[in-house]
Order: structure tokens, then C-alpha cells, then sequence
């Protein structure tokens, strides 16, 4: 049982400053749990010590209930719908930045005046080319190799050229790979692309804003000028602002638990990657756009397809809906369909999956089934709209994420190892098997 100390409580104790405790009475007795206050949101119970005094340890599925680390990166209020990055809302920093000046945001913990996101654009800009050996890295892999499995092996094979910078306790060294890494991965991803559908690579064009580069490498050929749509880059660049961070989640944990053991920040992201690219992580949007389609082929209603979502009939489920951390709309997801009708208005098109979308969207949201399990539209509900009327193929989805998710993953890498209170991360078990047995 674990009760608050109420003497030791803030609120009702002539001592204010005193910490807040709560007790975990147990077997051997009890044992008094300090509680670490947050600036915002949930306070956490200090268990750092607990196996120590108690002989047990706590077992958490998942890490539903459980911090493993102290960030000051991202704010979540899945109740009240809040994401904050730095403190920033992400409804402001979507309408009115850049996707460098919040990558500049989450990495180094302001945004960029003027002069800094000048510099910070230009180190950028100079390193977006990669060696000609990278580029051929691509040759050995096989044309219908998974773009994301091609992303996430040339990321890890691009911490080979730069060995010599690899020290994570040297601040010009992390500064050097961080730009690296946002300038050449964006570039990867391009390639992974091209080489999945076998057209030739172009270098990037140093000319071009950080949006404007990453779609001309995607959709540009060697053949004819790419032209830009305006509308386009402003609709990619509030995507992947969207994506930049989300805190502890699957692939997050990923980068920081093998950052842990002081592997280089190429091959930390590189196993980000690798979470990302689970179909319960980083493929929703995929399997969005797949939903849409089926109904739209079937031929059935709005309204019959989610009767048989309630009856939770075999194989039939409702993609986009429902969060993890989220209980209230993904404030992302609000900023995704805004934009979505942005770029199908620009384009002089009707897509019908955004039709069936939205009235799925106005369905789902009048049933009091869906009301009560509190699930709403997350932010994969509309983005594989947007990507498909951009012209990415649906394998490309995931990737877009990750080059999205990029600045996030950085930062708390590198706030990972500046924290003193950092050990290589090695979580406890239960252990359930044969008792000692003999041959």
C-alpha cells in the first residue's frame, strides 16, 4: 500500500519547504518514497532507491506509470490536449516558424533570433552533400528494399566517415554530428526514395530553403527545372514541425536507451529508426490511408462501417482514432486537416478519401461510444491525405516521420548526456520461470 505522508505534506505542513513523501507500506515494514515536483503536469514518486530498502522492485508493462528520465523538451497534457515544445505551444510554432527554427528550439532550448537562424540555415546548407561512396551505398540494396530500412541503414553506416568526432563528452564534436545529421539524413531519405522507384539522385541544392531542397530531391529530375509550390513547402514544413517532438515515446526511449551506452548519436538514431518504422509506432498514417481506401472500394456507408467498428467486428478497426498519451483531440491533428484542405484546394482536386475522412471524423464524434473511450482524431489521421496529394508513395509515409522526428530525437540525445544522473539504461524483471532445478 503506498499512502501520503500528510506531515510531510506542503500544504498542510507547518514546514513548506519540506519535501512531499508518500509511504509504501509492505512486508518489512515502510518506506518512506520522496515526490519529485514537476514544473508542469504530473509530480513523480522517487523509487531510484527502492529496491535497495524494500528488497522489491516495481513492475510496469509498457512504462504507463513510469519516468525515466527528467526532460525540460516537450510538455503533453493528454487531458486537456496541450503539446508544448520549450513552453511554446504547438499551435504558434506550426503557424508561424520554421522547421529550422524549431529544430534550433528543441535542440539547443531557444528559438533562434534572426542572426542565430542565419547561421544555423548556413551550417546546415554546408553539409547537406554526402560522399560519393554513401551515395553508392545504395547500389547494393535491392530496388523494393523498404525505404525506411534503406534510411536506417545508410544513417548508421554514415557514423563511418566521421569516426573521429564521435566523443559524446565533447560539446564541438555533438555540435559537428548534430548538423551533420539534419543536413545529410533529409538527403538519405531522398535517395531512399528515388532508389525505390529508380530514378537517378540529385545533389541537394544548397540555393533552397531546408523544405524547398528535401521536395525538389524527392520529386525533382535530372531532365527539367523542378519548380516549387509555395503551398507545398508551407504544408510539409508545418508537418514536420508537427512530428519534431512527442517525449518519451517508442522510438525517443530507443534513441536515449542505446545513447546510454555512449554509442555514437548516428547509430542512436539509426535504432530510433528502427522503432519508428513498427507499424503500432511510426506506420498509423499507412494504415489510415489503407482504411479509407477499403471503404471507399466496399462501397458501404460511413455510418455502417462504424457500427461494425462498435460490434468490433474480425479485422475491421478504426485508424487515427485514440492516443497513447492523448484523451481529448491531438492538438496536432486539427493543424493536419487544416492542411489537408489547404493542399487539395491548391491542387484544383477532391480527393474522396478526405471526403470519407471527414465524415468519418463527423460520425465518429457524435457517438457517445466514441465519446466515452475519449477517442478522438491523432495527428496520423490526416497526414496520409496530405502525402498522397503530394506524391509520396504510402512507403515513403513513415519516413517523412522520421525526418520530421529528427530534432527531437537530437535533443534529447544530447540532453541525455549532459545529465550527470544518466546510467546505462538496464530495466529490472519479474522473473517467472523454473525455480533451481538440477540435470
Amino acid at each position: 500500500m503506498v499512502t501520503e505522508n500528510a506531515a510531510l505534506d506542503p500544504a498542510r505542513s507547518a514546514d513548506a519547504s519540506a519535501p512531499r513523501t508518500v509511504t509504501l507500506q509492505h512486508a518489512g515494514g515502510t518506506t518512506p518514497l520522496e515526490v519529485l515536483e514537476a514544473s508542469d503536469g504530473r509530480s513523480a514518486i522517487d523509487v531510484a532507491k527502492l529496491t535497495k530498502e524494500t528488497g522489491l522492485t516495481a513492475l510496469d508493462y509498457g512504462f504507463v506509470n513510469t519516468a525515466a528520465t527528467r526532460s525540460s523538451i516537450t510538455y503533453i497534457d493528454g487531458d486537456a490536449g496541450i503539446l508544448r515544445y520549450r513552453g511554446y505551444p504547438i499551435e504558434e510554432l506550426a503557424e508561424q516558424k520554421t522547421f529550422l527554427d524549431v529544430a534550433h528550439l528543441l535542440i539547443y532550448g531557444e528559438l533562434p533570433t534572426e542572426d542565430e537562424l542565419a547561421s544555423f540555415d548556413h551550417r546546415v546548407r554546408r553539409h547537406t552533400l554526402l560522399h560519393e561512396d554513401l551515395r553508392r551505398f545504395f547500389d547494393a540494396l535491392p530496388r523494393d528494399a523498404h525505404p525506411m530500412s534503406a534510411l536506417s541503414s545508410a544513417v548508421s553506416a554514415l557514423s563511418t566517415y566521421y569516426e573521429a568526432d564521435h566523443d559524446p563528452r565533447d560539446p564541438d564534436k555533438v555540435d559537428k554530428q548534430t548538423i551533420r545529421l539534419l543536413a545529410k539524413m533529409p538527403v538519405i531519405a531522398a535517395y531512399a526514395h528515388k532508389k525505390s522507384i529508380g530514378q537517378a539522385f540529385l545533389y541537394p541544392d544548397n540555393s533552397m530553403s531546408f523544405v524547398e531542397n528535401y521536395l525538389k530531391l524527392n520529386f525533382g529530375i535530372q531532365a527539367e527545372p523542378y519548380v516549387q509550390n509555395p503551398v507545398m513547402v508551407r504544408a510539409l514544413e508545418r508537418l514536420l514541425i508537427l512530428h519534431a517532438d512527442h517525449e518519451q515515446n517508442a522510438s525517443t526511449s530507443t534513441v536515449r536507451l542505446v545513447g546510454s551506452t555512449e554509442a555514437n548519436l548516428f547509430a542512436s538514431v539509426s535504432a530510433g529508426i528502427h522503432a519508428l518504422s513498427g507499424p503500432l509506432h511510426g506506420g498509423a498514417n499507412e494504415a489510415v490511408l489503407q482504411m479509407l481506401r477499403g471503404i471507399r472500394d466496399s462501397g458501404e456507408s460511413v455510418e455502417r462501417f462504424v457500427e461494425r467498428v462498435k460490434r468490433k467486428e474480425q479485422g475491421v478497426k478504426l485508424m487515427g482514432f485514440g492516443h497513447r498519451v492523448y484523451k481529448n483531440y491531438d492538438p496536432r491533428a486539427k493543424l493536419v486537416k487544416q492542411s489537408a484542405e489547404e493542399v487539395l484546394a491548391q491542387l484544383g482536386v477532391r480527393d474522396p478519401l478526405l471526403d470519407i475522412a471527414q465524415e468519418l471524423e463527423q460520425v465518429a464524434l457524435a457517438d457517445d461510444y466514441f465519446k466515452e473511450r475519449k477517442l478522438y482524431p491523432n495527428v496520423d489521421f490526416y497526414t496520409g491525405v496530405i502525402y498522397k496529394a503530394m506524391g509520396f508513395p504510402e512507403r515513403m509515409f513513415t519516413v517523412l516521420f522520421a525526418i520530421g522526428r529528427l530534432p527531437g530525437w537530437i535533443a534529447h540525445w544530447r540532453e541525455m548526456m549532459l545529465d550527470p544522473q544518466t546510467k546505462i539504461g538496464r530495466p529490472q524483471q519479474l522473473y517467472v520461470g523454473p525455480v533451481e532445478r538440477h540435470i
